[in-house]
């Protein structure tokens, strides 16, 4: 009788210590540009599950990634680092090191006594072989997720979701959501699981990542017969305005940037619906009905956690991984340094928070590389020395004192597609943006050799080959070296927030453009970070079968 009792004393303290641990929920969207939801002004697009977390949290109006393109986006989320810090891309030929993957904020939690999943799309290689090394399945608690894109009928590609009973993707990790948390919903056999059910006596941190509003998901949404209402009708019946500064390729008449620059003739085929009217208006049209399915997901997982009483102990995070051009200004697709991919929606729902920080927001200069930081301070967890973000939780609490003065974004991904290298910095009024020569070879040209030879097109564009490592090291490294840029840009983002004109010629803001220089080599340096990149050759030299 007395062992029963002290076994229900600690157990009962264990269960109170977890509870004094927050679950954490995290939500990681695809391309959601920041204006595509309703509560930053849209009125055509219907979140109203989304807008509601807002108004009981705190809505960041001023967060930005740190590279606009989803693998080193979402590495730099995982790890708090920069892409010049953890040197993993398309065209880095690396994977994350089993050293670095160590650090990630999933690994730390679980290290320190949190439940772990990973539900939807990974789009990070980690370990020897990247995705197939099956590191990461074995990094959670939980896992029902496919690497790469998933599609909108993620069973076409990825026969881990084939026992779902949905057919659709924000349902069918709906269907997951519902899985890890609550042991009386139906079990998914293809779920990978290390325990049968989640422990109640543990806090619990969730990753749910969707594969839209991606283009790769959207181009494939088909309208069919079983698919929701939302999927086939909504939106369909309204008068949809092109977005602002829209420019038709048929109608540019001086290009955004030099030519010589951003080659936009080599754009992958993928973004060719933003250069009419009809393509970009069905694409945002299908846009809206993702994000709307994704909103139903937020409400059913707001109910499910209030249905088994957590509600009051869970943090939601909810943020997307870079944003998307649809044709502004004549550009299509993302990997520049400008708004419309850098600045992306941050919501923290901390139920825990005084009322008065509810519902608020911040105009503070935040970043994706915070978020980590911040989930391990709210789970009281030592953050390790590589964590290169801020702790955001004061802000989260409603309190003023800021993280930082700049922000600093960089595009890393300058290949035959034709976007140049570059790098920005950013104040709450000004944005210095610098561009490096782009010596690609033309991914068009290549497409034309591919098929005189019969050599498969997708082979000829995507494989990375060893030489490729050196070359995007030196990316990362020339510009710290000295390297000089062929291009500046220089825009005031309070009275030109679409960054429309440059000013970087202008002589009334030379002494600006000259201030924010030197701000840019500090940040540059302080991004970079040192030591050697913590990461594995992985390339189709390397891994011929590794799904790159």
């Amino acid at each position: 009788m007395i062992k029963k009792i002290v076994f229900i004393f600690i157990f009962g303290i264990h269960f109170i210590q977890a509870q004094q641990k927050p679950n954490i929920v995290f939500i990681l969207t695809d391309d959601q540009s920041y204006d595509l939801m309703g509560c930053v002004g849209n009125n055509i697009v219907k979140t109203p599950n989304i807008d509601k977390m807002a108004g009981e949290g705190i809505l960041f109006t001023n967060a930005h990634i740190t590279s606009a393109i989803c693998t080193p986006s979402r590495i730099s989320i995982l790890l708090s680092q920069y892409e010049r810090k953890h040197g993993v891309n398309f065209n880095s030929g690396t994977s994350v090191s089993t050293e670095a993957w160590e650090l990630s904020y999933p690994m730390v939690l679980r290290k320190n006594g949190y439940y772990t999943g990973w539900i939807g799309k990974n789009h990070a290689p980690v370990g020897e072989g990247g995705y197939t090394s099956g590191l990461m399945e074995k990094s959670f608690d939980y896992w029902y997720a496919g690497h790469g894109h998933l599609g909108f009928y993620p069973k076409d590609r990825h026969e881990i979701f084939n026992d779902a009973i949905s057919f659709t993707q924000p349902e069918i990790i709906n269907e997951s959501v519902n899985d890890f948390l609550d042991p009386n919903e139906r079990k998914l056999k293809g779920a990978i699981k290390f325990l049968i059910e989640r422990p109640i006596d543990k806090p619990f941190m969730l990753s749910i990542n969707f594969n839209l509003p991606h283009g790769a998901s959207t181009s494939t949404m088909k309208m069919k017969k079983d698919d929701d209402d939302i999927y086939k009708t909504l939106y369909r019946d309204m008068e949809i305005p092109l977005p602002p500064n829209y420019i038709a390729k048929a109608a540019i008449k001086t290009p955004k940037l030099p030519a010589d620059l951003l080659k936009t003739e080599d754009r992958q085929d993928g973004y060719n619906y933003a250069d009419t009217p009809e393509g970009t208006t069905e694409r945002y049209i299908r846009e809206m009905e993702a994000l709307t399915g994704i909103d139903r997901m937020v409400g059913n997982l707001r109910l499910k956690l209030k249905e088994l009483k957590i509600d009051k102990n869970t943090v939601i995070i909810f943020t997307s991984d870079h944003g998307l051009f649809r044709g502004e200004q004549g550009l299509g697709g993302k990997a520049l340094c400008y708004e419309k991919t850098t600045h992306v929606p941050l919501i923290v729902m901390d139920p825990r928070v005084s009322k008065k920080a509810k519902g608020i927001k911040s105009d503070a200069l935040v970043q994706s590389i915070d978020i980590a930081a911040t989930m391990l301070a709210m789970a009281n967890v030592e953050i390790p020395e590589s964590v290169q973000g801020k702790d955001i939780s004061n802000l989260i609490k409603g309190e003023k004192e800021e993280v930082r003065d700049y922000v600093f974004t960089e595009n890393l991904w300058s290949t035959h597609f034709g976007n140049p290298r570059c790098e920005a910095v950013q104040n709450k009024e000004w944005k210095y943006i610098r561009y490096y020569k782009n010596n690609n070879f033309s991914a068009t040209k290549e497409v034309e050799t591919a098929k005189l030879l019969g050599i498969p097109v997708n082979k000829m564009l995507y494989a990375v080959h060893d030489p490729m490592i050196a070359v995007y090291r030196d990316y990362i490294e020339s510009p710290i070296q000295g390297e000089q840029p062929v291009y500046e840009e220089l825009y005031n983002l309070k009275n030109d927030p679409a960054e429309l004109h440059n000013l970087a010629s202008n002589k009334a803001t030379k002494e600006i453009l000259e201030n924010l220089r030197k701000v840019w080599k500090t940040e540059i340096i302080a991004a970079r970070g040192t030591g050697n990149p913590k990461v594995l050759r992985y390339t189709n030299d390397s891994h011929p079968d590794a799904g790159h």
